[in-house]
């Protein structure tokens, strides 16, 4: 399951990304949040229009907004 199927409320934990399908600059930025293998996140909230994106995620105390295909690119595991 990845990030992106991820339902609203729900915790998860990402125990991959697939670097490889992110722009380096992307990954960078995401790395630096702390969206990487071991974070333990949540969804926020998902934008309404234009195919639901972004999607807020919360990441201990901050809401980071990712786009749909960054959160494609982790692999989560609900908790």
């Amino acid at each position: 399951m990845t990030l992106e199927g991820l339902e609203r409320g729900r915790r998860a934990r990402i125990v991959a990304v697939d670097w490889d399908r992110l722009a380096p600059e992307d990954a960078a930025r995401l790395r630096a949040l702390g969206l990487d293998a071991g974070a333990r996140v949540a969804v926020a909230h998902r934008g309404v229009a234009w195919g639901r994106d972004p999607i807020a995620v919360m990441i201990g105390r901050m809401t980071v907004a990712v786009r749909r295909s960054h959160a494609a690119a982790m692999e989560i595991e609900p908790l």
